[in-house]
């Protein structure tokens, strides 16, 4: 071999190899997904790995709204969120709720299941106490969260125990809540108005007050309005808050998801309410969609996000028919995305009773940290009559009580391969 063949070798030649691999190293990163540069390192797919029914805590529920020694307790609900106080119990809230007695079998249509009066009250909103030991002890007065006008009321959501302030000592019970305006039309659930706190004292779960922290009576598209509070995770000193548009009221299979973030102790401040545009993070933005393509990528009206490991899992019904049943899961590095998936979850396990399992449809899953131990996680969701006409719906879980109840699966999320 020549020289001119020969590799260089001295000091020039060695510094051309380092440009080189900078070069390499820079465009490398360039061509890598967002979460890959800016996620934790720890962050990496997710999904499940087993699951199965929890027949302890459905059926606690059940045990607790069958007694048919109250005349003023929860006997059903939906909507279920729940948090772990500081002193152990854990604090259950529901969106529509029955109240009152329920009866023993049969019912009038001389079918096997317990039921209830058809002139039973519902309200929009409840909480139920549960003990340390995990056992249903008590409902607090209802609604717990009064009418904010007529012809509109509060759905409660995701709660968090925080700080009164940011650095204060005092904790205290901070509880996300939708209101909605009655409508027509395609909106049978409700208007989307705007997302509100209330700040519950501590222990006597006493409502302090409640703040309007979102207000979405500006945006004049009723799809397009964005509702905070579907889950709440903590990082880094800071609180992110989920929500999502309304799309099931319009043609599009699934909502799109948004999110917030708040730093600790600031969820009732909405002036300390931060939005993600897409680029940023910003006070008086227009928020941006993280999940959601209009098509077969989003969320259902209600979702859920959890954290493991360094890596963000939500899980909602899935989009289409599918989710009747079918509850699906999206992961992501980082709260804004970009979020993978969807990828198949777990069906959940509906009523036995054929005749009854074909007329019902599983909705709103919400993991429940509080219950939770040794790497399990504990879902719930809800199962309801289907039917356009929600008074239609409303006879046939008055008529089977089990029906309108929290249903639980535990789980084990798994790197996936």
């Amino acid at each position: 071999m020549s020289a001119r063949e020969r590799p260089a070798t001295g000091p020039r030649s060695v510094w051309l190899v380092l440009l080189l691999a900078l070069v390499c190293a820079a465009v490398l990163l360039i061509a890598l997904p967002e979460d890959d540069r800016e996620g934790d390192a720890a962050c990496g797919p997710r999904t499940v790995s087993s699951w199965a029914a929890d027949d302890g805590v459905t059926g606690e529920f059940a045990r607790y709204g069958d007694d048919m020694t109250r005349t003023d307790d929860w006997t059903g609900g939906d909507g279920s969120h729940s948090v772990r106080l500081p002193d152990g119990r854990v604090l259950w809230l529901f969106s529509d709720t029955f109240l009152g007695r329920v009866h023993p079998p049969p019912n009038q249509a001389g079918q096997p299941h317990t039921w209830r009066d058809p002139n039973t009250p519902m309200v929009r909103n409840s909480a139920v106490v549960m003990s340390r030991s995990g056992t249903l002890q008590r409902t607090l007065a209802a609604p717990l969260f009064p009418d904010p006008a007529p012809q509109q009321w509060r759905w409660p959501v995701a709660a968090r125990v925080e700080p009164r302030s940011p650095g204060s000592d005092e904790r205290v019970v901070r509880v996300l809540l939708w209101n909605r305006m009655a409508s027509q039309g395609p909106w049978i659930y409700g208007v989307p108005v705007a997302t509100e706190v209330a700040t519950l004292s501590l222990p006597d779960l006493r409502v302090e007050g409640i703040t309007k922290v979102s207000d979405q009576q500006s945006v004049a598209d009723p799809g397009k309005r964005v509702l905070y509070g579907a889950a709440t995770v903590d990082e880094d000193g800071w609180t992110y808050v989920f929500g999502g548009t309304d799309a099931q009221a319009t043609s599009r299979p699934s909502s799109d998801a948004h999110v917030a973030r708040v730093p600790h102790g600031s969820l009732a401040d909405g002036s300390a309410w931060e939005y993600w545009d897409g680029e940023a993070w910003g006070h008086d933005v227009t928020p941006r969609r993280v999940l959601g393509d209009g098509k077969r990528k989003g969320v259902g009206s209600a979702f859920t996000v959890v954290r493991e490991d360094g890596t963000y899992v939500l899980f909602t019904m899935a989009a289409g028919t599918e989710g009747l049943t079918t509850v699906t899961s999206y992961w992501s590095c980082s709260p804004t995305g970009p979020w993978h998936g969807p990828a198949k979850a777990f069906e959940a396990p509906l009523p036995e009773d054929s005749a009854v399992r074909q007329e019902t449809a599983a909705y709103n899953p919400q993991a429940h940290p509080a219950l939770g131990d040794d790497g399990r996680l504990v879902l719930s969701y809800d199962v309801n009559w289907l039917d356009a006409t929600p008074a239609n719906a409303q006879a046939n879980v008055t008529r089977n009580v089990s029906l309108y109840r929290p249903r639980f699966v535990s789980l084990r999320l798994a790197a996936a391969r």
